[in-house]
């Protein structure tokens, strides 16, 4: 357990959110190992591996109220100094982390192939997609063991093991890939099918090597079997502070879905250039993400500890470090998107919609950075619900405009981007009076 409560404030976050960005960005490489070895299989393949990675946001919805809930909960019994706590809550963290994997085993497996066939026109693209999914889809639902464990970590303060396990995995996948896509090795290409198993078999290896960190080195939180049977009082706890943030991720899936589905008119090869670009811009979004997600433990520690003063503090620290960065990468963003689109795409239509799809988006970078703040902040309080609100104003101002859009004889791919900015701005302003509002209540111990 680290403490949180005391130093600098700018420290915490940096020291936590560097070993997160990487992290992620180690886990982000599943799909861009997958992208690239498949991009040797075509448009057709990109766009349907694409799409079919963009129904992870809908799984990461589960995972997110699993670890938004246990990440603030943990992380104020830790401020509070209360140990049983955080294992009461780790523990049935752990059991809510086993019904969302069979939830996201079986609805994986049933809604593949429906998910497919509404995104896209194209028959090659939805059987690559859905052969894809069907693959990935164990993967997916064991990934709910590792956010569980992970999400106890980081509500004490530690990142590091669960650093060194994305790293282990992403080696695995890096080395999987080339061997069950393209059959390097063994003559047996399975294509699409390989990239999904080998991205299952990565995140396999990584449950095992996280739980032996647990059973062996973890001495805070630990597995507890007496603490298994489900406490519906926990359980409720954790997902009145989960399932806003679960919604908000799957209010981007919908966005994501929204948007693969209205320029399916434009062809494979749009569809192809957009889901390059997205991961991309997935991938340059880390380091804000990363801040955001350093924000939830040490704000919330210290809400813990009932310290309003550096609770303040800790926004306005981020929200600093996470304009300065994003601001950096909208510049690095605009100048390589030809570069980074090429590795991955084939054909100029692909590279030309990714590029311009990454131009674009670039000029919300710093605006979309401080939304996340804002949503570390709402986790570190404990109440997530402001954080859907704003991503709904969102939603509302661009699904139903861009609806519109694409049935007119005007319309061009270029629209969607346009609109796409333009509502995130609405967004920040949104969040940041719903935090007002909410660091004005909350903190009222202060007076």
């Amino acid at each position: 357990m680290k403490d949180l409560t005391q130093g600098s404030i700018t420290k915490h976050l940096i020291v936590m959110a560097l070993p997160m960005a990487i992290g992620m960005l180690v886990q982000t490489a599943y799909i861009f190992v997958d992208l690239y070895f498949v991009a040797r299989l075509g448009n057709d393949a990109i766009a349907g591996v694409g799409a079919a990675s963009n129904f992870m946001m809908a799984i990461m919805a589960l995972a997110q109220m699993l670890s938004v809930g246990s990440v603030a909960l943990i992380s104020h019994a830790v401020g509070a100094k209360d140990q049983p706590a955080a294992n009461l809550i780790f523990n049935q963290s752990l059991v809510l982390a086993a019904a969302c994997s069979l939830i996201a085993l079986v609805g994986g497996f049933a809604l593949a192939g429906p998910y497919m066939h509404a995104l896209a026109a194209d028959p090659a693209v939805i059987a690559a997609g859905t052969t894809y999914l069907m693959w990935f889809v164990p993967g997916l639902a064991l990934q709910f063991a590792i956010v569980s464990m992970s999400s106890a970590l980081r509500g004490t303060g530690i990142v590091a093991p669960t650093f060194v396990v994305q790293i282990l995995t992403v080696v695995l996948n890096i080395i999987l890939a080339p061997v069950l896509i393209a059959g390097i090795g063994t003559g047996h290409p399975l294509g699409v099918a390989g990239a999904g198993l080998a991205s299952s078999l990565a995140v396999a290896a990584g449950v095992v090597l996280l739980s032996v960190y647990f059973f062996r080195l973890e001495k805070y939180v630990a597995f507890h079997r007496d603490l298994w049977r489900p406490r519906l009082a926990t359980w409720k706890q954790i997902l009145n502070i989960g399932f806003p943030a679960g919604g908000e991720f799957g209010l981007m899936f919908v966005y994501t879905s929204v948007i693969y589905g209205v320029i399916q008119q434009f062809g494979a090869d749009a569809q192809a250039g957009f889901g390059v670009g997205v991961r991309v811009m997935q991938a340059v979004f880390l380091p804000a993400m990363a801040i955001s997600f350093a924000v939830a433990p040490v704000a919330g520690q210290n809400y813990g500890a009932r310290n309003a003063a550096r609770v303040r503090r800790t926004f306005w620290d981020a929200a600093l470090l996470g304009a300065v960065t994003m601001a950096a990468l909208a510049v690095f963003c605009w100048w390589s998107a030809p570069r980074l689109v090429a590795i991955f795409a084939a054909g100029p239509r692909a590279i030309e919609v990714g590029v311009g799809f990454l131009r674009m988006v670039s000029w919300n970078f710093v605006m979309s950075g401080l939304v996340f703040t804002c949503s570390g902040m709402f986790q570190a309080l404990g109440n997530t619900w402001p954080s859907i609100y704003s991503s709904g104003t969102r939603l509302a101002t661009f699904a139903l405009p861009v609806l519109w859009m694409s049935a007119q004889p005007w319309f061009r791919i270029e629209h969607v981007w346009y609109l796409s900015v333009a509502t995130v701005g609405i967004q920040l302003a949104a969040s940041l009076w719903l935090l007002r509002g909410q660091l004005h209540r909350r903190l009222q111990f202060a007076t």
